[in-house]
């Protein structure tokens, strides 16, 4: 079991980011909680967590409409 991200842009396309692979979930959860202000700038708005090529569940990065 790889776990890793896929990183998403504003129209759900696949845009490259840092190629990561974590042994658990986990690391990558804490990887990504230490990294999203990053990718955000880079121009990332979502993020999928993957098991191997299984989706997890899919996050945004951008901040909440209040």
């Amino acid at each position: 079991m790889a776990w890793s991200w896929r990183y998403e842009g504003a129209n759900g396309e696949s845009v490259d980011g840092p190629v990561e692979s974590f042994g658990s979930q986990a690391d990558a959860e804490s990887w990504i909680g230490q990294s999203w202000r990053e990718l955000a700038t880079s121009g990332v708005t979502s993020v999928a967590l993957l098991e191997d090529d299984r989706v997890e569940y899919r996050m945004s990065l951008l901040p909440v409409a209040e």
